[in-house]
């Protein structure tokens, strides 16, 4: 049986980007909140997981952290969700490093980086090839796109020699970036899904995000068209004008459509499914604008019958609902797709 996913979450801090430990990682995420899931009519969840969580720096695994994925996966199974589990930051590799990671630069790295998965692969080859899936590494930012492909294949292979017929999930360098499917080496496998991410425009989909420089510009923004109004950038620094300039072209569903169109046309050249594994507006975005884009970019998804997990399921910036579990505005576009 083939593995088949159609729209789904993202499990975030939960088995990443998290420090909770103990009881309190426990809560985070539970079987009701997989009922939920399934209850929404969403078919998988995307569940990243850190290789700090999963492993001390001797390789040795945390038995919690591994207790905690299988009864993640085993919630999934018998609720009908199945799952991509999503190797997603590495102590050699984080999508936010400044520097090229060491994943990138140490060849010894690429063979650790295949050591994990052939591990992750040990204990995850019990849950079927149809309700479970490997994907590589999140957001991969090889400042060379061909240091991701040769790193890529290297786990790709050591997957490969276990477990001929288990989908892995193949993302493009750079963030998972529509533009860098041009170069994207893509294998001659019949069991391997392609993916991106969809983040565009960042004044719109992280608007007073602190993680990253324009989220301290706070002035207006609309959507469709460019993002930060002319008339804003009077009042700007220098330095937050030429920022903001960088990243203001105009954006609507055509411009969606046109910059996915690259990964829709590699995808049918291979005959692959393909997967926007992450995708989301923060909810300081004004309402109007956020559900529009959500709007916009779930018809271009569905148009090309492109897969779909949304970044996230629970949380206050982008989540499907709260950390107390009530539906945020943004449950009812998604779920009525």
């Amino acid at each position: 049986m083939a593995f088949e996913i159609h729209r789904g979450t993202n499990i975030s801090h939960w088995l990443s980007q998290s420090s909770a430990r103990g009881e309190e990682r426990r809560r985070w995420f539970t079987r009701e909140d997989v009922e939920c899931i399934a209850g929404m009519g969403l078919d998988h969840v995307r569940l990243p997981v850190d290789e700090e969580q999963l492993w001390d720096e001797h390789g040795r695994r945390d038995p919690e952290a591994f207790e905690l994925l299988g009864n993640a996966l085993e919630w999934c199974a018998e609720a009908g969700l199945r799952v991509v589990v999503d190797l997603h930051i590495l102590r050699t590799h984080h999508f936010n490093d400044r520097q090229a990671p060491r994943l990138f630069t140490d060849p010894d790295e690429a063979t650790r980086f295949a050591g994990l998965w052939r591990d992750l692969s040990d204990f995850l080859r019990a849950w079927d090839v149809s309700h479970v899936a490997y994907e590589l590494l999140n957001e991969p930012v090889a400042r060379d796109p061909e240091r991701w492909h040769a790193v890529a294949s290297v786990a790709f292979s050591a997957i490969r020699e276990v477990e001929p017929a288990r989908t892995i999930v193949l993302g493009s360098n750079w963030f998972n970036s529509t533009e860098q499917f041009g170069v994207l080496r893509v294998p001659d496998d019949p069991h391997c899904i392609l993916t991106f991410h969809y983040y565009k425009p960042m004044f719109i989909t992280h608007y007073r995000a602190s993680w990253w420089p324009g989220g301290r510009y706070g002035g207006r923004v609309r959507y469709p068209g460019r993002p930060v109004p002319e008339e804003e950038l009077e009042g700007l620094s220098d330095e937050d004008r030429r920022l903001v300039e960088a990243a203001n072209a105009p954006y609507d569903r055509g411009v969606m459509a046109s910059e996915i169109a690259l990964p829709v046309r590699v995808a049918r050249e291979h005959g692959m499914r393909l997967y926007c594994g992450e995708f989301g507006v923060y909810h300081r975005t004004p309402r109007e604008y956020r559900l529009a884009w959500y709007r916009d970019l779930l018809s271009v998804l569905r148009e090309h019958d492109i897969a779909w997990a949304n970044w996230d399921y629970k949380g206050e910036g982008f989540g499907i609902v709260t950390a107390e579990g009530q539906p945020t505005d943004i449950a009812e576009v998604l779920l009525a797709v």
